[in-house]
């Protein structure tokens, strides 16, 4: 009984994180794309694909 009540810690949910190589390949991909350009007072975001 006492299971159903309690709820799994947050670090408990941490440790059963695993992304997949495809996850961790676009997250990659997208960082090597990414281009930020300061103009002045200015930020320009640009993802180049």
């Amino acid at each position: 009984m006492e299971h159903l009540y309690t709820k799994p810690s947050k670090e408990d949910q941490l440790k059963n994180l695993n992304p997949t190589k495809d996850t961790i390949q676009f997250l990659l991909n997208y960082s090597k794309a990414l281009r930020i350009t300061k103009y002045k007072q200015l930020d320009f975001q640009m993802i180049l694909n």
